[in-house]
């Protein structure tokens, strides 16, 4: 695990929320019995939601990548798809107009937080708007939580690194379908372009350190 070197400042940090579905993080969905064992052991969305409600209290910007979610008629007259965008169509996963393909209540974004286009395959950056909405606010380091660690979360990671962001992941606000996906993730793949590998009790000072000096006279 990594640890910050740079305190952050609200100014130029973002927290990027990534795919908090029912259908992921709510008994029900249609792919929580898959992370329910790994999610509940770390508390993954308990961690989540402090974590969001720590961002909010200091005006830090917040954004949401969402993943695709199914429609009738997806992919069926794409020439080549990836296994696990086959997957999804055949799981019919987050059903656009469904339960499943709804924010979980306590991550529906606030008045004021952003909404990237939905990605269609991994990363949140891949074909969205999302780059543009982060540089429109002046971010120029992200926070990222969210699901699936080996796979949303890494390739996001991967490509906010390319396109220069510095890059924290919470390593106890992610989940997988299992614990020895979460170490390739976090411990092998993710270490290589996240400049911290943290925890939700470590990101929580940080970000109430943050808001302090924020607010801090000169």
């Amino acid at each position: 695990m990594t640890h910050l070197t740079v305190p952050f400042d609200v100014t130029n940090t973002g927290l990027l929320v990534v795919d908090p579905y029912n259908d992921f993080i709510s008994e029900g969905g249609k792919i929580w019995s898959r992370i329910q064992s790994v999610a509940e052991a770390n508390n993954c969305v308990e961690h989540m939601a402090q974590i969001l409600q720590a961002a909010r209290e200091v005006k830090m910007p917040v954004f949401f990548a969402m993943h695709h979610r199914y429609r009738e008629g997806d992919y069926e007259n794409w020439k080549y798809i990836a296994p696990i965008q086959r997957a999804a169509w055949h799981r019919k996963s987050f059903s656009y107009g469904t339960w499943g393909g709804e924010f979980r209540a306590e991550f529906v974004p606030a008045a004021g937080e952003s909404v990237a286009q939905e990605h269609w395959c991994s990363s949140g950056f891949a074909n969205t708007d999302l780059d543009n909405l982060l540089k429109r606010r002046g971010i120029q380091r992200v926070i990222v939580i969210g699901l699936i660690a080996h796979t949303c979360i890494e390739a996001t990671v991967r490509f906010a690194a390319e396109l220069g962001y510095d890059v924290t992941v919470i390593n106890d606000a992610v989940a997988d379908y299992s614990d020895e996906m979460m170490r390739a993730a976090l411990e092998i793949n993710m270490p290589n372009y996240a400049n911290a590998i943290i925890s939700t009790e470590e990101v929580l000072q940080a970000i109430a350190s943050a808001g302090a000096l924020a607010v801090a006279p000169e």
